[in-house]
């Protein structure tokens, strides 16, 4: 049985069941029609796999011009996920939503288009995949920092692991007005 519950602007907190016994485990992380039925009407084209050590701080990601939508599974081990509202004539914008996630809750997270995202992994060899509703595109690949001190994200591990990237990207501040000329 698959239900789900509103978070945060749009977001929705999905509760998956996961089938256990002597053998192991099972969980089904997908089925169209299923999706559909809790109102997200997005068409996923594409799945993403992410393996992390503990500490590892991916984010804040967003495609500027092709908006991704997100369904987050964590697949083993756990993390602390977080969300921020780009949309710039949204009620919530400039606002952030952080919740931890983690493989035997079987619980997903979706993220509409729309959103920056980002994850702390808080564990080792932490696995998580994502379905995206638009390709990844190189040209539109955008990013915020993390540690942005406006934004006063409660990362729960502060000695974090992040790519030269992520650590070099601008503040929110200094790419929030640029949202207003994107399809967000």
């Amino acid at each position: 049985m698959l239900t789900a519950k509103p978070l945060f602007a749009d977001s929705l907190l999905i509760q998956t069941a996961i089938y256990q016994d002597s053998r192991g485990a099972f969980q089904e992380t997908f089925k169209a029609k299923h999706y559909q039925q809790l109102g997200i009407a997005e068409h996923f084209v594409q799945d993403n796999v992410s393996l992390s050590a503990k500490g590892v701080l991916r984010g804040m990601h967003f495609q500027r011009r092709t908006a991704q939508g997100k369904l987050i599974t964590v697949l083993q081990g756990r993390i602390y996920d977080v969300m921020l509202d780009i949309r710039p004539h949204s009620a919530h914008f400039g606002q952030w939503f952080g919740i931890t996630l983690e493989a035997a809750s079987g619980q997903q997270l979706y993220i509409p288009p729309g959103f920056a995202h980002g994850f702390q992994a808080l564990c080792d060899n932490t696995l998580i995949s994502y379905k995206a509703t638009e390709y990844y595109s190189a040209v539109d690949d955008a990013a915020f920092n993390a540690l942005d001190p406006a934004l006063a994200i409660s990362w729960p591990i502060t000695a974090s692991l992040r790519s030269a990237k992520d650590s070099e990207a601008p503040s929110f501040a200094d790419l929030s007005a640029s949202f207003e000329t994107t399809s967000l």
